[in-house]
Formats: structure tokens, C-alpha cells, sequence
């Protein structure tokens, strides 16, 4: 029986991969987007609805801007996840054409069908911290996030090997304050 698992794990391999096709797979028909974006540093809509809105916004405009995309989840759902799963997620990504490098951080939570299929049926994202990078850091940002665990990964082990960059200390900051969200009731 698929679960919250297969599900957030065919989002990342279809956004951060460019495969929209795949994002049927993990979505309802109906779903609906909702996005909370506390920085200036990206911009996206406020809320979309439908799988063919998300397959837009979320896989194919994101790669007509981003290349190198590599997004975390820092904690895996369980079967207490099988209607609702909050986590914490770290993205790193470059601008086209040796454009500036983005990390960020922020939250999930996503909500899933009841039954065996196990879609998700309502995405919030939340990004709380997007610090921009120069194209000059690519190999040593790029270098840290391949070598993470992809797409699960905890907060301690991305610290570990963390550059220092003056500008991960916001991220570093929010990776140290994160701690477990229990899933709605």
C-alpha cells in the first residue's frame, strides 16, 4: 500500500528532477497549493490549485530558473504521517547559466487522501530563511549538499558537514532550533 513515504519521495525526484509526469503520482487531480514565503530572496504564488498548476509552478517553471536542485526532507513520515506529515526541509540550488547559488529552509506540511492511494491533497510550503550565494561557491555548496543523504536527511548530519560560509549562519541557525512536529489529530 503506498503511504506518505513514496509520496513525498515522487515530489522531490519530480520537482527536483524536472519530471512533472511524476507529480501525478504523488498528487490528487484537486490539489491545492498554498505558499508562505518570509523572504525576499525567491518569490512564488500565494496558492495554486490543481496537479497541472503544481506541474507548472513547481517542475517546469522552477527548472526554466534552477539547475543543480537537491531538496531534504529532515525526518522520514511513519504511519502516524498517514493522514498529515509537518517537516522541516534544506534546499540547495543554482540560477541557470552560472547564476548565483540559493539555500534555504522551511517547512512542509502535507496532507494526504484517506484510502489506500494515499495522494497528497494539500501542500503548504513555508520557506522561513533563502540566503543567495555568488556563482563562485557552487563547488563548495554543491560539494555539501551531494554528499547529504538525498532525500532524507537529519539536521545533525547537515551541519556536520556544512561549510563554513558566512552566509550558511542563518541556515545553521534554523537547522539547530528545528525540532519535531507531531502531525494534526
Amino acid at each position: 500500500m503506498p503511504g506518505p513515504f513514496e509520496a513525498v519521495s515522487t515530489y522531490f525526484h519530480a520537482k527536483d528532477g524536472n519530471r512533472p509526469f511524476l507529480m501525478r503520482r504523488a498528487f490528487t487531480e484537486d490539489i491545492h497549493l498554498e505558499m508562505v514565503v518570509k523572504t525576499e530572496a525567491i518569490s512564488f504564488p500565494s496558492s495554486a490549485d490543481g496537479v497541472a498548476a503544481i506541474e507548472e509552478i513547481l517542475s517546469r517553471g522552477f527548472a526554466n530558473d534552477f539547475e543543480n536542485v537537491y531538496t531534504f526532507c529532515l525526518a522520514q513520515p511513519t504511519e502516524a504521517n498517514r493522514r498529515h506529515f509537518p517537516c522541516h526541509w534544506l534546499v540547495g540550488m543554482s540560477a541557470k547559466n552560472n547564476g548565483p547559488i540559493r539555500v534555504g529552509s522551511g517547512r512542509y506540511d502535507w496532507y494526504f487522501t484517506r484510502g489506500a492511494q494515499c495522494k497528497v491533497e494539500k501542500l503548504v510550503i513555508t520557506i522561513d530563511v533563502m540566503q543567495i550565494f555568488p556563482a563562485d561557491k557552487l563547488d563548495r555548496i554543491m560539494g555539501w549538499i551531494t554528499n547529504l543523504p538525498y532525500p532524507w536527511c537529519e539536521p545533525g548530519e547537515m551541519m556536520r558537514e556544512m561549510p563554513r560560509l558566512e552566509g550558511l549562519a542563518p541556515i545553521q541557525r534554523y537547522l539547530k532550533e528545528i525540532r519535531p512536529i507531531p502531525p494534526e489529530r
